[in-house]
């Protein structure tokens, strides 16, 4: 099975529209959302229509769950960006909409491919698999062997294997792209970046397939039109920090 690994859209239908256009060359079996499809953009609509039609498996992100904690009247607005577009957002939504996005999980155990899917670490929503401590205390808590993460923007791999002097952990990064074999007994936490808000200096989209039966990761950066996404952002009254920040990748 070939997996279509998505994460951290974030209302950037633009982004996510030069994904599929370039995921359409790549064989890929299913789907997998990671969370945060909902924030700071301008098509909270179209995308949720996207993932709808690619009959994605979608996880809850930090994201999704503010918005659906302000419908519900269980969290206070802020005067602040991530309030302002939460509510935007939620006011643009239908009731079908924001129905669907209850039934997102807080993480999924697929045991056909062995994996684990969650937003923040394999063991939490809101924690960052941001570094190698960090990933070294997800490692500690989880004992799986593929987790599959968002959260932090950034496309990335930790692995950690079992050795006679302890367990040793390794990073790598994909700010252009590139691929990872997971070798065997190695366990992985593996992040395709974000489609619509990528935070690792490079301003393109960022996704990943990965290949159960070659267990292999390969990243994609993908070019998309920005000033487009920043148009649309612009023109829905979005504070204008998010639109400038699509155009540096931070």
């Amino acid at each position: 099975m070939r997996l279509l690994l998505l994460s951290d859209i974030h209302a950037n239908h633009t982004a996510l529209q030069a994904v599929l256009n370039d995921a359409a060359n790549r064989r890929y079996d299913q789907v997998i959302h990671l969370g945060d499809a909902l924030g700071y953009g301008p098509h909270p609509r179209e995308v949720l229509d996207a993932l709808r039609e690619l009959d994605a498996v979608c996880v809850l992100g930090n994201h999704d769950d503010m918005l659906l904690q302000y419908a519900d009247g269980r969290r206070e607005t802020k005067d602040s960006i991530v309030s302002m577009a939460l509510m935007w957002q939620l006011s643009r939504l239908s009731e079908r909409d924001v129905a669907w996005v209850r039934l997102w999980r807080d993480g999924i155990d697929d045991p056909h491919v062995g994996a684990r899917y969650r937003h923040g670490t394999p063991v939490s929503l809101d924690e960052y698999t941001d570094s190698v401590p960090a990933a070294r205390e997800a490692f500690a808590q989880w004992q799986g062997r593929l987790g599959f993460v968002g959260h932090t923007h950034v496309p990335a791999v930790y692995a950690t294997l079992n050795s006679p002097v302890g367990d040793w952990i390794k990073a790598q990064h994909f700010t252009d792209g590139g691929s990872y074999m997971v070798p065997p007994s190695t366990r992985v936490i593996l992040n395709p970046g974000s489609v619509g808000q990528p935070r690792d200096g490079n301003p393109q989209a960022s996704y990943a397939v990965f290949d159960t039966a070659r267990a292999h990761f390969e990243v994609f950066r993908v070019a998309y039109d920005i000033e487009r996404a920043q148009e649309a952002a612009l023109e829905a009254g979005l504070p204008q920090v998010l639109a400038a920040r699509l155009a540096i990748g931070k």
